[in-house]
């Protein structure tokens, strides 16, 4: 109360003082007395709002109460219901689970299946003519929940779809990238799942893509034939065609297969060495056969002529008769055995050489062997034998020199004996001939004398 009255006392002295200064003492109490009279009625009215607020409140706590405890008994129903559906949740769980089990497997089944055919088309030629295809068995191989119907459906569908179209011949309109990376589109024929070509040309598919790409290298002309032959049939008629049973890893592997040019470039200088040798050795024989040839003819000529002719061996043979009439048999046998050996020089001419060649070439294949393996090895001490692409530069030159060498030493010395024997036989003419004429020409001195 004192701070109250001294608070109302400063309140009134703050508004006498805002206002007007008294002009007595007892104007001073005056306006004290009304503004605690004032004051007073004030703090009625405060009152009475604060009880009657009061009132509300306790109405507002009541009502609360009443709606709290009604909301307690709702919970504890609730949750008697909740305990009571917790159970029959897991009594029909358990009945689903056991329902489900045979829904389970052919859900586990399914997307193992999904999982196969998936592989198989993605990697298969008909999915060239028909894209597409493995979107859907995408999402039926990957999902979680149980297949539907159409999903089952759709599967069964494209596995049936996959076996026909392995024993069709289509034609359908696909883009092709070429050799030169350019990408046209052409007339496909694809046979089954094994084979597709066009233009004659055998096409690989690639999964990763989806495009059919013409190989840097094609099988041998006769199959390529037997395509061409197919792609120009009116499809009514049988025909024979090839196919790849490994559905185009074949195909693959004859790109990597080195063809004849590069086979030579793995030989590397000796393999070219051998090659130049056996040209040589081609031109020598080339040379020596024509020789032989005509100078066979000649003689067989001079053979039937008794005029002798200086320009084939055996005409020169027969002037050294003729240009000594008069020698006796000893020395005319002397002086055609000097001309059959100026003419030895001329027929076997070359034919050391062609020996020579024949037995360098397979020295030089073993050289390459030598130097092939060599450099595997040195390839295996600094590598190892984790990666054998790396002794293969070694192991080709080993293999491809020994190879040259043997091809081309073989085929020189069949030709170095035939025209040995071509040579030989010339000789034996220039002998016999000779011979002959010694003998006529001892039994005419016998006879004479």
């Amino acid at each position: 109360m004192i701070k109250q009255l001294f608070l109302t006392s400063a309140l009134a002295l703050t508004t006498l003082v805002s206002n007007a200064a008294p002009q007595s003492l007892d104007d001073l109490l005056n306006e004290v007395r009304q503004g605690r009279a004032a004051e007073k009625i004030e703090n009625s009215e405060r009152l009475q709002r604060f009880r009657n607020n009061k009132n509300q409140q306790a109405a507002l706590l009541s009502k609360a109460t009443t709606a709290l405890k009604s909301e307690e008994a709702r919970g504890e129903l609730l949750r008697k219901e909740y305990e009571e559906n917790q159970l029959k949740i897991e009594e029909q769980e358990q009945v689903l689970f056991e329902s489900a089990g045979a829904l389970s497997e052919l859900q586990g089944v399914t997307r193992q299946m999904a999982r196969d055919i998936k592989t198989v088309i993605s990697s298969s030629l008909v999915s060239a003519e028909k894209p597409n295809r493995v979107e859907t068995l995408e999402s039926l191989a990957n999902g979680k929940e149980l297949p539907t119907p159409d999903e089952l459906q759709n599967l069964w569908q494209t596995i049936l779809e996959e076996m026909i179209e392995s024993g069709k011949v289509s034609r359908f309109k696909a883009k092709i990238v070429t050799i030169d990376g350019e990408e046209v589109e052409k007339e496909v024929t694809r046979v089954g799942t094994f084979n597709a070509s066009a233009d004659g040309n055998f096409l690989r598919y690639l999964p990763e893509t989806g495009r059919l790409i013409e190989p840097r290298r094609q099988p041998p002309y006769r199959f390529q034939k037997l395509a061409q032959s197919l792609e120009d049939s009116a499809g009514e008629e049988l025909l024979p065609m090839v196919v790849d049973p490994t559905h185009g890893a074949m195909l693959a592997l004859l790109v990597q297969k080195p063809d004849l040019k590069e086979r030579i470039r793995q030989g590397g200088i000796i393999g070219y060495i051998i090659i130049a040798l056996g040209l040589i050795a081609l031109l020598i024989a080339l040379e020596r056969f024509i020789v032989l040839w005509m100078t066979g003819r000649k003689v067989q000529n001079q053979i039937k002529d008794k005029n002798p002719d200086e320009k084939n061996p055996l005409g020169r043979i027969m002037l050294a008769y003729t240009n000594n009439p008069d020698v006796d048999a000893e020395t005319l046998g002397l002086k055609l055995d000097e001309a059959i050996l100026r003419e030895l020089p001329k027929i076997k001419r070359g034919l050391r050489t062609l020996a020579i060649l024949a037995a360098v070439a397979p020295l030089l294949g073993l050289l390459g062997t030598v130097t092939g393996i060599i450099e595997t090895f040195q390839s295996i001490t600094l590598y190892g034998t984790g990666d054998p692409r790396l002794m293969s530069g070694g192991i080709s030159q080993a293999l491809v020199t020994t190879v040259l060498g043997l091809v081309v030493a073989i085929p020189i010395l069949l030709l170095h004996s035939f025209l040995s024997g071509q040579s030989n036989q010339l000789v034996q003419i220039l002998d016999e001939k000779s011979a002959a004429i010694v003998a006529r020409i001892a039994e005419k001195r016998s006879a004479s004398v």
